[in-house]
C-alpha cells in the first residue's frame, strides 16, 4: 500500500522514493509484524485459553514430561502469526504483485486446513485430528489450484534448476505440477512434524525464511541474478518483503513460544508457514535449496517415514520414538539441549544454502 500510494509522490517529496526500495520495505514489514505480534499476543493467548478448555491434546504414548508440563497449553497460536503478517504485508508489499497473492492464498488455505485439524483435536480431546489422507487431499487440491494460476497468469516455467551447478537444468513439463505438490505439501508437513518442542520449529523456520528473503531478492533483480548466474524471475523480489513480514511475526511469536511455552502454533501455524515457504521456493526456482536449508524439517519427516515403514514391514522400530526429536528425548536428552542443537544445525544448513548462490 505504501509502495502504491507514496512512491508516485516522490517527485513532490523526495524521501517517498525510499518506499520503492525492497530493502526499506523489508525492514518496515519485519518491524511492523513484530510490533503487531507483541501487542496482540496476550489478547490472542487469553482468547484461546478461554475457548479451548484443556488446550492442546498431548499424545499419551509420548514422553511423560510432556503430559505433565505441556497439557493445558493453548494451541492455534498460528492465528497470532497470521494476524501479524497479513496487515504488515498489505502495508509494505507491492499489492499488484501476483506472486505475493498466490503465496498468501496458499498460506491462508493451508491455515484453514490446519485450523480444522486443530479444532477436531480440541473437540475430540485427542491428538489425532483429520485423517491423514483427507488432509493430504485437501492440501494437494490447494497446490494444484495455485499451479493453475501460476501457469495461466505468470511467466512461470517448468524448468528445474540444481544448486551448485550453473549449466545443469531439466525441463520437466507437466511433471512440475506433482513436483510442486511434493515441495509445498512436504514443506508444510515437515514444519508441522518438527513442531513438537517449545521453540523447536519456529527458529529453523525463521532461518529458512531469511535465506529465501535473500534468494527472492537476488533472483528478482536482473543485475544480481545475472552476476550470480541465476535464473531471473521477474517481480519475484516482492516475495522478500513477504518473507520479512513472516520473520517479524515469527520472532514475536517466539516471545510467547519460548520455553515454557505459553502457546503452541498448532497445525494452523505450522501448515500455513511451511506451505508459504514451499511456495516461495517454487516461485524462486530454488526447490532443492529448500531441501538443504530446511534439512531439520527433512530429517524429522524422514524419521517418521522410516519408522512407519520399518514397523509395518519388519515389526521393529528404528527410533525409540518418531519424529526424531522425541527419539532424543527418550534417550534422556533435555528439551533445551535438543532444541538448541537443532537450531545450530539449521543455522549451518542455512549458510550452506546461501553459499549455493555463489558456488556454482
Amino acid at each position: 500500500m505504501f509502495h502504491a500510494l507514496l512512491t508516485p509522490l516522490s517527485s513532490v517529496f523526495g524521501p517517498f522514493n525510499l518506499f520503492h526500495y525492497i530493502s526499506v520495505r523489508c525492514f518496515g514489514a519485519l518491524l511492523t509484524s513484530l510490533l503487531i505480534c507483541f501487542v496482540i499476543g496476550p489478547h490472542v493467548i487469553g482468547w484461546l485459553k478461554r475457548h479451548q478448555g484443556y488446550g492442546q491434546p498431548i499424545r499419551d504414548d509420548g514422553p511423560v514430561r510432556h503430559v505433565l508440563t505441556k497439557r493445558g497449553t493453548p494451541t492455534m497460536g498460528g492465528s497470532m502469526i497470521l494476524l501479524s503478517t497479513l496487515p504488515s504485508v498489505l502495508l509494505w508489499v507491492d499489492v499488484s504483485n501476483l506472486y505475493v497473492w498466490i503465496t498468501i492464498g496458499v498460506m491462508l488455505a493451508f491455515a484453514c486446513i490446519g485450523g480444522m485439524d486443530d479444532y477436531h483435536k480440541i473437540k475430540q480431546l485427542s491428538h489425532r485430528g483429520l485423517r491423514g489422507r483427507t488432509r493430504l487431499l485437501l492440501e494437494s487440491a490447494v497446490v494444484v489450484a495455485a499451479a493453475f494460476v501460476l501457469y495461466s497468469y505468470t511467466d512461470y516455467s517448468s524448468e528445474l534448476l540444481f544448486p551448485f551447478f550453473k549449466d545443469i537444468s531439466l525441463d520437466i513439463g507437466l511433471w512440475s505440477i506433482p513436483f510442486m505438490v511434493l515441495v509445498i505439501t512436504g514443506s508444510a508437513n515437515g514444519v508441522n512434524l518438527t513442531d513438537g518442542l517449545d521453540g523447536l520449529a519456529i527458529v529453523p523456520l525463521m532461518f529458512c525464511l531469511a535465506c529465501f528473503l535473500v534468494i527472492a531478492w537476488v533472483v528478482g533483480n536482473v543485475v544480481l541474478s545475472s552476476y550470480l548466474q541465476l535464473t531471473y524471475v521477474a517481480e519475484s523480489g516482492e516475495l522478500a518483503v513477504l518473507c520479512a513480514a513472516m520473520i517479524g511475526a515469527c520472532l514475536g511469536f517466539l516471545w510467547y513460544n519460548a520455553p515454557p511455552a505459553m502457546v503452541f502454533m498448532g497445525d494452523m501455524g505450522a501448515l500455513s508457514l511451511g506451505s508459504a515457504l514451499g511456495c516461495i521456493a517454487v516461485i524462486a526456482k530454488h526447490e532443492f535449496v529448500l531441501v538443504i536449508v530446511g534439512g531439520v524439517f527433512v530429517l524429522e519427516t524422514v524419521s517418521v517415514i522410516v519408522q512407519v515403514l520399518s514397523y509395518k514391514l519388519t515389526g521393529r522400530r528404528v527410533f525409540l520414538m518418531a519424529p526424531l526429536h522425541h527419539h532424543y528425548e527418550q534417550k534422556g536428552w533435555q528439551e533445551a539441549t535438543i532444541v538448541i542443537r537443532f537450531w545450530i544445525i539449521s543455522a549451518i544448513l542455512t549458510l550452506l544454502g546461501l553459499a549455493s548462490l555463489k558456488i556454482r
